[in-house]
């Protein structure tokens, strides 16, 4: 007849209900958690709070300007020369457009002068517009300084025609055709076989409309070293000049002479007031329109995301990788080692614990830091609520593997120092050297697709356009993997190292006193 275990095994989930009443009642470990949270609270409200923003014009301060808004109330640029003409209901514009030039001031190495030449993204070609307010819906043809032709609409999106460039002896014929709320784009070698670039549809477009001519030309960027191989983004003021003929229009196009304007403030820079204003010049049955700026999904004013609220989070992930390292170490009531089950516990204590308290601290943090920065003239760019929702739900979890991790780490190694050590080399470190920034853009590129930093890409909410020409790397807020990949890396460290640990541990605690130091 058997006897019943004199020591019977407890089921997990008794296990976590003793872990956590442990948790809860253990010395340091609550005030260490409710540490981190108020860490991340207060480095968000703190600097905000002492961040104020504001320009002047004489004595008079002014607000500073900011970002137009698109139709979606995402920021944008939305600044160019438009010589234009009211249309009415559906029409055409056609022009041959003979030369394309420009100027880029003071470019590297010796930046001691002006130069002749176009940057990649410079513009110029035909648009249709809903009017002259800043943000509002368009529809472009236009030729590119390098890209060749595209046809690009509300800021987002673009479209490629043929590549190549522009001359008199290869001028380029372009055309764009409203029919309702759907705008046409073709182009031509000969302004006889024409060849469809792409087609939009621009919801809510009002039936009087301007179209007409436009120039525009991005800053010169370039990188200027810093640290031990990284770089940082300068950007330089260039113009761009288009040559236009046989211009033609149909339909509703208002007759009348070509009304010259700018969407949003140009000709302040001293090249514009003492050499080239924007404009037009009409001669000889050419039209020639300067202009600089840009219009594309990125606004030139710049400004914080919901990351800048979160600097505390290096401070939090600081305390919670000690915390939950000395977590793995410390001994059971019975003064024995932590067996397999109860390491397993302990896991899903410590995780569920520290996702709570972060989920809140981060709830709190990034919507107040945010009204505090914004309350201070601190432009904020928001990418919506979804995506907003998404960097606090997926920060704290982040925060929740990263204090598991510590926990395997600590209970493989059985030194808590020795995990601390690790974990910092490998995810605190590496984000500081790329968020500075220090290192090359490749060698940080790998650094966050390669250790368990890769993470901190749930802080992503910024987006990397191929036609707008922008320094992508992780300082400015652009990572190299996605937000979900990121994490996935962090993950594929955490889990085996976790399996480890549960594999190496006893699966009975073992009553003989260990040294766990």
């Amino acid at each position: 007849m058997s006897t019943p275990d004199e020591n019977p095994v407890p089921g997990l989930r008794a296990l976590v209900r003793a872990e956590w009443s442990a948790f809860r009642s253990g010395r340091g470990r609550p005030a260490a958690l409710l540490v981190a949270a108020l860490a991340v609270i207060a480095l968000a409200v703190l600097p905000a709070l002492s961040t104020h923003s504001s320009c002047s014009e004489g004595p008079v301060e002014v607000p500073c300007p900011t970002d137009p808004r698109d139709p979606g109330g995402r920021p944008v640029a939305d600044l160019f020369f438009f010589a234009h003409r009211p249309l009415t209901g559906d029409g055409s514009l056609t022009a041959r457009l003979t030369s394309m030039t420009g100027t880029i001031t003071y470019p590297p190495p010796d930046h001691d002068e002006i130069v002749a030449g176009v940057v990649p993204w410079a513009k110029t070609g035909i648009i249709i517009k809903d009017g002259l307010g800043q943000g509002s819906s368009y529809a472009a043809l236009l030729m590119t300084g390098a890209h060749g032709v595209r046809m690009q609409h509300d800021y987002t999106h673009d479209t490629a025609g043929r590549p190549g460039g522009v001359s008199p002896q290869s001028p380029r014929w372009l055309r764009l055709t409203r029919a309702g709320d759907t705008i046409t784009g073709e182009e031509s070698a000969d302004g006889t076989s024409w060849t469809p670039v792409g087609t939009a549809r621009l919801a809510g477009l009002p039936d009087t409309v301007e179209i007409g001519l436009f120039a525009t030309s991005p800053g010169d960027l370039t990188l200027a070293p810093v640290g031990l191989g990284g770089s940082i983004g300068q950007v330089r003021f260039t113009q761009a000049v288009g040559s236009f003929d046989n211009v033609t229009t149909a339909g509703g196009v208002a007759a009348g002479p070509w009304r010259a304007d700018t969407v949003g403030e140009l000709g302040h820079t001293d090249w514009e007031k003492f050499h080239r204003a924007p404009g037009l010049v009409e001669q000889g049955g050419t039209l020639t329109v300067t202009g600089s700026g840009d219009i594309g999904p990125i606004g030139t004013e710049g400004g914080r995301t919901s990351k800048d609220t979160l600097v505390g989070l290096f401070v939090a992930v600081i305390i919670l990788i000690v915390t939950a390292a000395r977590y793995a170490v410390s001994r059971t009531s019975a003064g024995a080692a932590p067996g397999g089950r109860q390491l397993a516990a302990r896991a899903l204590v410590l995780g569920g614990a520290v996702f709570a308290t972060g989920l809140a601290a981060i709830a709190v943090a990034v919507p107040l830091g945010t009204k505090l920065l914004r309350d201070g003239g601190i432009t904020v760019v928001s990418a919506g609520l979804p995506a907003e929702l998404r960097v606090v739900v997926g920060t704290a979890l982040l925060l929740a593997l990263v204090a598991v991790l510590a926990l395997a780490l600590g209970a493989l190694l059985r030194r808590a120092w020795l995990a601390v050590t690790l974990l910092l080399a490998g995810f605190v470190l590496p984000y500081l050297l790329v968020v500075v920034p220090l290192l090359p853009d490749a060698v940080a590129g790998w650094l966050l697709r390669l250790t368990p930093a890769a993470g901190f890409a749930v802080l992503q909410t910024l987006t990397a356009y191929p036609q707008v020409t922008m320094h992508y790397a992780p300082y400015a807020g652009y990572f190299p993997l996605p937000w979900w990949a990121g994490l996935a890396v962090t993950c594929a460290f955490t889990a085996p190292a976790l399996g480890f640990a549960l594999r190496r541990a006893p699966q009975r605690p073992d009553a003989t006193p260990v040294d766990w130091r």
